[in-house]
Parts: C-alpha cells; structure tokens; sequence
C-alpha cells in the first residue's frame, strides 16, 4: 500500500521544516506592521522603509541559492542553523541600535535579508522535497509552505497586540525567542540518505553541469521569470499594505486583518494547490494562479474601502500568496531531478527576490512621489497578465541523461 510519509527521517525533516519556515516567515511578515512605529521612533521615511525592505528582498534573494548551495553540499541544519544566528543579530541591532540611517538598512535589509536566504521557503522547500518522490512532493511542499501560512496567521496578531502594549523595542525582544526555536529545529533538518528516482547519471552530475542545463532549458528561464512576479506582488502587499489602508481611511486593525486572512486563507491555498499538483499540469495551475492575482488585486483597489473589502481581499489573495511555491518547486524537481535541487530552486528564488526588491521600493517610491499607491498596484496587474502568459509554454518533461559508464 502506498504511504506518504516514505521513511522516518522524512518525517523529521518535514516537521523540522514547517516549524522553521512557521517561525522565520512569520516573523518576516510581520515588519510592515513597524512602519509608524519606525517613523515616529526613529524618524523613518516611507522610501527609507521600503528601501530597506527592498534591500531585505535582494539580499534574502541573493543568499538563497548561496545557501542552497551549501545545503546540497553539507546538510540543510547547517545552511539554516547558520541563517538564524544571523537573523537574530540582525533583529538585535534593530531594537538595540545603532539603527537610523545607514544602520537601519544593514540590520532590517542586509542582515535579516541574508538570513531569510536560509530559513525561508528555498533551503526547507527544497531539503524536504529531496526526501519524496514526484508522486507526492507537491503535498510534502505544500504543507512546509502551509506551516509559513500558519506563521502569517498568528504573527501579525501577535505583534500588533504587543506593539499598542509594550512597544516596538520590547516587542523585537520577544521575536528573539522565537530565533531560539528556530535553532533548535534546524538541527532536525536531516540530509536525506538518497537521490529520490535518480539513475547513475543523475547521481554523477556535477554541479557545474546542473547549472549549464538549467540554464540552456528554455521551462527554467520562463519559470525564473514569472517568479519574479510572484515576489513583486507579496512584497507589495506585505510592506505597504498597512500604509495603503490608513490612507483610505482606514484604521490599523484593517491591514492586520487583511494580514491575517492571508495567512489563514494561505494554509488551504498552498495545500490544494499541493494536492491538485499531483492531478494537473503544474505549469498550468501557475497559469490559473496568476490570473486570478490579477482579477482579486483589481476587484481590492477598484472598490471602496471597507471591512467587508479587506474581509474579501484577504481571504482571496490569501488562498494565491504561496500557493505558487509547491508548483514552481515540483517543476524543478520535475524537470531537473533532486540532487541540486536546493540551488536551482535557489536561483528561482532569487528572481522572486528582484521583484520583492522591486515590490518593497516602488511601492514606497511611487507613494513618496506622487502621493499615492496606485503605479504601484497597477504595475502589479500588469505583471500578474505577463506571469500567466509566460507559464503556459514550460515543458515539464523530466530531462534524461546518458549513463557515461555504459
């Protein structure tokens, strides 16, 4: 009889991974909530903000396939144990100073950007994935990615109740417990003991070879950047969201809300979208995904404000958030095999990360300039027409190669 869960050690890594990616995405989604925190504290612009959270998404990009990297060479405890001792120094210079000006980007960009590059979504997805076969790895992914959405759930409720009681110094004190948490995970983060349906030629493939045949396959290109896009919207929702709300009039408890619901709604996206990538094309379920982005962002900005908008709004972005990570990933794996798995996906990752960097700035950028949010939403549109256009002609057909020994 069929099992999912192939082995124990499966089982350990899949729980270690969702309590990581719980407490690191979780964390990360919470700092929008810290902007009029931040600006009236420490007298942060609204561009300032969203540089920083920009360069927190390039960074987070930048280290994920560096950290994949060293995933797939010497365990994913490491690349992650490693990626929160960073996070919490990071977190500690930002509440303990020095953290105005060049300072506040180093510690809430760079820092905490380099280590979101091993405890989010990349390394766990990935090491995870190594340990199931391609018959059930979108479910696998799919809970990892679900247990980020619990995190987006409870997070910001978390932190906007502490901010009005204790303030925000306190309230990134309280985040450093959960650094510790996460510590302890990563170190059930376990290797997996074989390359899952691998012939000889799979397991002799070097790592230069991997990345030259990701690289001349036209799928990775197209799939590298429609991924882009998926990072340009959350980003931009995620960052700015609490700012687009109060200037509508709106108080807040409304982005909170909004906030919340996508991380709640993200639970049973990410795990449908597991499911149904185990009956369908994944390429085209992304294709699906992206339009309907596009219909619930004009739906959200073309309406007038209000609870039952916010109400709606998060509940159906919150079913697309992540629910583009267990497709994307399976179509790597798909395509290209699990041996490098955490670095191709890492550089997928990485052009999710331009366009967070894109999201976080413009957003701030387009706001500081002409006064309003709406470029930015536009933009967002825009991209979510391009991304479903640009899935469609991936082929997900598993490459195969010549056993050299024969």
């Amino acid at each position: 009889m069929f099992k999912f869960i192939p082995n124990k050690l499966a089982l350990i890594t899949l729980l270690s991974a969702c309590m990581i990616i719980l407490i690191s995405m979780g964390l990360r989604q919470t700092f929008g909530l810290f902007f009029k925190a931040f600006e009236e504290g420490i007298g942060c612009t609204r561009t300032e903000f969203g540089l920083a959270i920009g360069i927190q998404m390039l960074f987070w990009g930048m280290f994920a396939p560096i950290f994949g990297i060293i995933a797939d060479k010497f365990g994913g405890n490491k690349a992650v144990f490693l990626g929160f001792i960073i996070f919490g120094l990071g977190i500690y210079m930002l509440y303990s100073g020095p953290n105005t000006g060049i300072f506040f980007q180093i510690s809430l960009g760079v820092l905490i950007g380099t280590a979101l590059g091993a405890t989010a979504i990349g390394v766990p997805v990935s090491e995870v994935g190594k340990h199931f076969p391609n018959e059930t790895r979108t479910i696998a992914t799919g809970l990892v990615t679900a247990a980020a959405s619990v995190g987006y759930f409870l997070s910001p409720l978390f932190t906007q109740y502490s901010l009005g009681e204790v303030g925000w110094v306190q309230t990134l004190k309280y985040f450093m417990f959960f650094i510790v948490f996460g510590l302890i995970a990563s170190l059930f983060l376990l290797p997996s003991k074989s390359i899952i349906q691998s012939s000889q030629a799979d397991r002799d493939q070097t790592f230069i070879s991997a990345i030259k045949e990701a690289f001349n396959h036209n799928g990775y290109i197209l799939l590298v950047s429609g991924f882009f896009v998926c990072g340009f919207q959350i980003t931009l929702v995620g960052t700015h969201i609490p700012g687009y709300m109060q200037d509508r009039g709106m108080g807040g408890w409304s982005a909170t809300i909004i906030l919340a619901l996508i991380g709640f709604f993200n639970i049973f996206g990410t795990l449908g979208m597991g499911y149904l990538g185990t009956r369908y094309k994944k390429k085209n379920l992304l294709c699906i995904l992206y339009a309907l982005r596009a219909i619930s962002l004009c739906v959200f900005i073309l309406s007038p404000p209000s609870l039952l908008n916010s109400i709606i709004f998060g509940i159906t972005f919150g079913l697309l958030w992540l629910s583009t990570v267990p497709p994307t990933n399976g179509i790597v794996a798909q395509i290209f095999g699990t041996k490098y798995l955490s670095t191709l996906f890492g550089i997928v990752f990485l052009c999710h990360q331009f366009g967070a960097f894109a999201g976080a700035f413009l957003g701030g950028y387009f706001y500081d300039k002409y006064g309003s949010y709406d470029y930015a939403w536009y933009m967002a549109i825009a991209l979510s027409i391009f991304a479903t256009i640009v899935h469609y002609p991936i082929n997900e057909t598993r490459l195969l190669r010549v056993d050299k020994t024969i």
